[in-house]
């Protein structure tokens, strides 16, 4: 049996194995050039970038001239804090159209495309109101169906932030939503999520209610936990904590929460619901756990601004329900077995057989709540929420935000084609 010859003649190996080597050496760099780099691999070293875009995204409001040409200067600024941040350059394109500027869009979209892009994936838009206003229409539709997404997250990776009653309201909440004689839900049209809840599985609930709920459908999102500002000078809650959040470094805070903006834009730009109510408790006094340090890096529970709840509000039928306004803390526990804010909401709408309206609600919840907190803190001078050495505790005043027709929203109102049980009925409504 004869074997090849395997040698190399010497005017061949070292000429050609150089130039093949060359070729496949750059055809490899060539080719990850070309590949997608996603978004969610850029790690700590862009979780500055991601800050960057969300201030940039909270500048839209109604979409003004100055409001685009603010955002963008934020956008571009990312993109040189973290070049390969494919969700900046997709923003960036958003707004350089929204001003006019076709050649620069396209330059930035192309940029997104090659860096990839989680908002251009979700074809998330800053200027697209899911649900405008239509002029003439002074009423809404009858509800063709109800979608509910309640959310209390209590247990944290990281030390010191477990809360008491957060994923208990979360259940309390869903439950009161499907008892037949107040909420009327569905129990397959309500969804829980509570104890450990991830910055992923929180975003693909929020794409859940996207893609049910249609124009004349209901919506309800109630979502309990930790609320960050960007600084402590800052009175917007930019943050919402997570399970999976890590607090140091402060790229990985930002890198790792879930940006209140990106509920908010899933709010105003894909849910078509013209009846959504979104209720936030994000400012829990459970935070004064919390080390000194990590408060440095801006964990401080802080409520929603002013601000931010408008951003949320913006189109028909919104209506936004902080459960204290933004220098004040949410307290939990006793004399109660839920969060003060939840106590009382599940009170309101019980009343009248879950039939009065938001404002009724909301009326309610404020007076009560503030009673509640008041009458607790009557004995606590001189002791906060954020610990001894000041004055008094923080009072709790619940803030309501709404859009054109929100005022009216009901969230017991049967869906078309079902009727209302009394209270001695079974534990489903019946369809007609």
């Amino acid at each position: 049996m004869q074997f090849m010859n395997t040698s190399f003649s010497p005017s061949f190996a070292p000429q050609k194995i150089v130039a093949l080597t060359g070729k496949l050496f750059a055809g490899v760099v060539l080719l990850f050039a070309f590949l997608p780099i996603n978004t969610s691999a850029q790690g700590e070293k862009c979780g500055a970038a991601k800050d960057l875009v969300v201030q940039g995204l909270e500048h839209i409001k109604t979409g003004t001239e100055s409001e685009v040409a603010d955002g963008l200067q934020l956008l571009k600024h990312a993109n040189e804090v973290c070049p390969t941040y494919g969700d900046a350059w997709y923003y960036r394109s958003l707004f350089e159209a929204k001003l006019g500027r076709a050649p620069n869009a396209n330059y930035a979209m192309g940029k997104a495309k090659l860096f990839g892009s989680d908002a251009m994936n979700e074809n998330a838009n800053p200027f697209i109101l899911a649900a405008p206003a239509q002029p003439g229409r002074t009423e809404l539709s009858p509800v063709r169906e109800k979608w509910a997404l309640s959310i209390g997250i209590s247990r944290f990776n990281e030390r010191g932030l477990d809360l008491a009653y957060t994923s208990k309201d979360a259940k309390d909440f869903a439950a009161l939503l499907q008892d037949p004689t107040v909420g009327r839900f569905k129990p397959s049209n309500v969804h829980v999520l509570s104890e450990r809840v991830t910055t992923r599985q929180l975003k693909e609930e929020m794409n859940w209610l996207a893609r049910m709920a249609q124009e004349d459908d209901l919506v309800v999102i109630f979502l309990a936990s930790h609320g960050t500002a960007r600084s402590m000078d800052n009175a917007d809650v930019n943050y919402v904590v997570t399970s999976d959040t890590e607090l140091q470094p402060q790229d990985s805070l930002f890198a790792t929460s879930m940006a209140m903006v990106d509920l908010s834009d899933i709010v105003r730009s894909r849910i078509k619901a013209r009846r959504t109510v979104i209720l936030l408790d994000t400012c829990h006094s459970g935070a004064a756990t919390v080390s000194a340090k990590d408060r440095a890096l801006g964990l401080a529970d802080a409520a929603p601004s002013r601000g931010a709840l408008e951003r949320i509000s913006q189109g028909v039928g919104r209506a936004i329900v902080a459960s204290s306004s933004e220098d004040q803390v949410s307290y939990e526990g006793a004399p109660y077995q839920n969060g003060y804010f939840t106590h009382f909401l599940l009170d309101a709408l019980r009343q009248n057989g879950g039939m009065n309206n938001i404002e009724q609600v909301f009326a309610y919840v404020r007076e009560q709540v503030s009673k509640a907190v008041a009458a607790r803190n009557a004995g606590n001078r001189g002791v906060s929420a954020e610990g001894p050495g000041s004055v008094s505790p923080p009072g709790q005043t619940p803030v309501l935000d709404t859009s054109e027709l929100g005022n009216g929203i009901v969230l017991g109102v049967a869906p078309a084609g079902a009727r209302v049980l009394p209270k001695s009925a079974g534990s489903q409504y019946a369809a007609q």
